[in-house]
């Protein structure tokens, strides 16, 4: 019906407030569905209730903290005035005795007169229980207690003669109050007795003032508090009627406290505070402890009135919710419905064909039609030949429909070859079931095809790649192994594990030292992983572990390197591959036996370049046994010789005789062929045998010698021999320098200096160091001192240095030279090299005879 002139059109949508935001939200808001506005609609109100139940929340909680902090700080406040009211106290009762004991110490003072002042001190100090003047020999003067006061005032001190004395070790033996007596007796000063229960049965302290008199220590004045009566007469009535105040120890042992039991208030404290009350100290500890006596019901009645009026409303608004997202849902489920059954149609990329009990095709999907390339139309209502099926394969296609007729295609599909409408043939695996209608009667048969082109050129692929990897495989001339970490059973083993092992895995365990899995992951059930729930590439990603083992089967080493990996079926195995390294490991053993070879013969060499020296060195004591020996026959032969003489004589003969002995034990020990051998060894040994040595080389070369070897020197676990052969080389370089460049005298000096020091890299090394006075070495010379065939010398053969060098890198040392300068000029050269000190050794506390510094000048020619 068309409208009439008169008729009202319908009012426009108001437009949006004015401001940017607005407008962003109203066109937001426009562009949302129905449905989608009623949800925020409703969410609306839930948020703000959530948001109302949050702020509730967050005033209550902020209140609380608030009365909380006041409580706590009205505890604290109050322990730390209880601390200052028992501090004063104490401090000014500590000026008075030290006032009482200067003047018993100052003066003879009778017991009258100290058991008057005494009482008028306790008198006046209700926490005080008693007053005892105690002697050096901790026997008791006199005695003054709040018990006898009460008792008559006027009363005297107990006062007895020096005979009756009671003696204060055996009132206290071995106590607490005993103890402080002795500390003050040590320190001389005032001291604290740890609390004790006296033999009242009351807590107790003590405090010692000592007496002291021209002679020394005379005694001590030793009060004693009751704890219960310092916390009644030193806390304010008006704190302990707010709080609970106690005097613990360290270990938490309650002593005394404002109320009968602290447990008649609350079982435990809300709040606690402590301080320790000085000038006590010994653990004694003032605790502050506040309770809460309300349990605040208005206050919690309130908040969870609020907050199950918030629930309430939330679970209202959420009931709306439900219901009215159920009727959407009722509104929209046949269109959902359709719309899912004909997305599933479109997006499976199985192909579907459906036929009769006739064999006309009803129905295909998407996928099939994509799939052999006739359109829905072409194919709905097509009887066999279908137009899919290759011409020069009729026979066979037709053989396979009738079985799938009669039911008798195999669960695990059939494997067919189908033709596209352009010519082209792709392999698929087609899969036959019967079509059941809502009445359980078959009306024909469905059908699902799924191409498998890629998958069976794939799998192909693997064929070939798997052909390919087992014949590298059993072409390498390593070992190669397999075996389950669960069962224990051998997966794989190539060519070359068979011809040295056989097919069993005993060799595979042990190449690995018996570590194919843990004992404790191994629990005998077969049919679960042992590895099950952890990540696979946490075990297979681990770095391989790589060994040398012997087998003495094959009497071969094998370099051995294992890791895990994850089998084909899943579970963990142990992949092993040993490659024969008995050829390497020969060629190690001869290089390892010509190094020794090349120690032994640069110790021959040293000793060779040495021998005209040690011969004349030699010479020395044999020419003074000759000339003993002949003076004595002659004197013997004329009869002008007796005993005494003769005796000195022969043991001036045997001295040097002792002296030649060794020189000529020295030098066999150290050109003796042994094997290396670390041992604890003390570095005041080692100097000392190359000192016995280079003397000789210093002495013909005219060069003084100096050194300085550090005592208190932790040992070292070295090769003595090795290291005297590395510090004799190096002196006799030093030597050699300063000679051959004919240094005047006054730089003919080599100081050798032995210490410990600490290194970043190292940490606690003994540093050895050789400095020579020569005309030091150029710097591209330093670079290649230490390497092998490179000698500074013209008739040298270049491996001293290096071989010095493999000395001590094989002790885990390290060595270095360098070039000393003043100004410009080069004014010598310093060999070092440091060894690491043995974790276990000890400082060498031994003297061995030779003192810190010592000086070996040569003799002039």
């Amino acid at each position: 019906m068309p409208f009439s002139a008169s008729t009202p059109t319908p009012s426009p949508v108001p437009p949006p407030p004015p401001g940017q935001t607005s407008r962003l939200f109203w066109r937001w808001w426009r562009k949302q569905t129905p449905s989608q506005q009623d949800r925020y609609a409703t969410l609306g109100p839930l948020v703000s209730v959530l948001l109302f139940l949050v702020a509730i929340i967050a005033a209550f909680w902020y209140l609380r903290n608030e009365e909380i902090e006041r409580e706590q700080e009205s505890v604290k406040r109050d322990t730390e005035v209880v601390q200052q009211q028992i501090r004063m106290r104490l401090v000014e009762n500590q000026e008075q005795l030290l006032r009482m004991a200067r003047e018993i110490a100052m003066k003879p003072a009778s017991t009258e007169a100290f058991t008057r002042q005494a009482g008028d001190f306790v008198r006046a100090r209700p926490e005080v229980t008693s007053v005892t003047w105690v002697q050096a020999d901790a026997r008791v003067r006199a005695y003054r207690s709040a018990l006898s006061l009460s008792m008559d005032p006027d009363a005297p001190g107990d006062d007895t003669s020096t005979d009756t004395r009671l003696d204060w070790r055996e009132q206290f033996p071995g106590g607490e109050p005993m103890q402080a007596f002795q500390q003050t007796r040590e320190r001389g000063s005032a001291v604290y007795s740890r609390p004790y229960i006296n033999a009242q049965g009351a807590r107790t302290i003590q405090l010692h003032m000592p007496l002291v008199d021209r002679q020394g220590f005379a005694g001590t004045l030793v009060t004693e508090y009751a704890l219960e009566s310092l916390m009644r007469y030193l806390v304010p009535r008006e704190i302990a009627s707010r709080h609970a105040m106690s005097l613990v120890e360290v270990s938490g042992v309650v002593l005394t406290s404002t109320v009968g039991g602290v447990n008649e208030r609350s079982a435990k404290p809300t709040f606690v505070h402590d301080v320790v009350v000085t000038p006590v100290g010994n653990g004694l500890i003032l605790r502050g402890m506040g309770f809460r006596t309300s349990s605040n019901l208005i206050g919690n009645t309130l908040f969870w009135m609020v907050v199950a009026l918030s629930g309430f409303t939330l679970w209202t608004l959420m009931g709306t919710l439900r219901h009215m997202r159920r009727r959407s849902q009722i509104q929209k489920t046949l269109v959902q419905e359709t719309n899912f059954r004909r997305a599933m149609e479109n997006s499976m990329l199985t192909g579907m064909r459906t036929i009769d009990l006739e064999g006309r095709i009803t129905y295909v999907n998407p996928a099939f039609c994509a799939m052999s390339g006739f359109s829905e139309e072409e194919l709905i209502g097509c009887v066999p030949p279908y137009p899919y099926w290759p011409k020069d394969r009729l026979e066979e296609f037709n053989r396979m429909f009738q079985q799938e007729l009669l039911g008798r295609s195999p669960m695990g599909g059939i494997e067919v070859v189908m033709q596209r409408r352009d010519g082209s043939q792709f392999d698929a695996r087609m899969y036959v079931s019967p079509l059941i209608d809502a009445q359980g009667d078959q009306t024909g048969w469905m059908t699902s095809v799924t191409n498998i082109t890629e998958a069976k050129r794939v799998r192909d692929q693997l064929t070939a790649a798997h052909e390919r990897f087992t014949t590298v495989l059993e072409g390498l001339d390593a070992a190669v192994s397999v075996v389950s970490v669960q069962r224990g059973e051998l997966l794989f083993a190539n060519r070359s594990y068979r011809l040295w092992f056989g097919a069993n895995p005993d060799a595979h365990v042990q190449l690995t030292g018996g570590q194919v899995m843990p004992d404790e992951v191994i629990d005998g059930d077969e049919s679960v992983d042992d590895f099950g729930g952890l990540p696979a590439h946490s075990l297979t990603n681990a770095g391989s572990d790589t060994r040398e083992v012997f087998m003495e089967g094959v009497q071969k080493w094998f370099d051995v390197r294992a890791r895990y990996v994850q089998w084909t079926d899943g579970n963990l195995a142990q992949m092993l591959i040993a490659t024969d390294v008995t050829v390497r490991r020969q060629s190690e053993e001869a290089a390892a036996r010509q190094a020794e070879k090349s120690q032994f013969t640069s110790r021959l060499i040293t000793m060779g370049e040495m021998a005209s020296t040690v011969a004349h060195e030699l010479n020395q004591p044999l020419a003074a046994i000759s000339n003993y020996c002949s003076g004595m026959i002659s004197r013997v032969q004329a009869g002008s010789i007796d005993n005494e003489q003769l005796v000195g004589a022969l043991e001036k003969t045997s001295r040097q005789a002792q002296r030649a002995g060794q020189i000529i034990h020295r030098i066999r020990q150290f050109v003796k062929r042994s094997e290396p051998q670390r041992q604890p060894c003390r570095v005041r040994d080692i100097t000392d045998a190359v000192l016995e040595l280079a003397v000789f080389e210093m002495k013909r070369r005219r060069v003084t010698l100096n050194t300085a070897v550090a005592n208190r020197l932790p040992q070292l676990s070295a090769d003595p021999i090795l290291i005297e052969q590395v510090l004799l080389n190096l002196l006799k370089n030093a030597a050699e320098a300063i000679d051959s460049a004919q240094m005047p005298q006054s730089r003919r000096l080599i100081d050798l200096r032995v210490q410990l020091r600490k290194t970043e890299e190292q940490g606690q090394v003994v540093e050895f160091s050789v400095t020579d006075g020569g005309p030091g070495m150029k710097e591209e010379m330093l670079a290649r001192l230490f390497e092998a065939f490179h000698s500074t010398k013209a008739e040298g053969l270049g491996i001293g240095l290096s071989l010095c060098r493999s000395i001590i890198e094989s002790h885990h040392g390290r060595i270095k030279a360098e070039n000393i300068y003043n100004g410009p000029s080069v004014t010598g050269c310093r060999f070092t090299f440091t060894l690491p000190v043995d974790n276990g050794a000890v400082a060498d506390f031994a003297d061995s005879g030779l003192p810190p510094s010592n000086d070996l000048l040569a003799d002039n020619p």
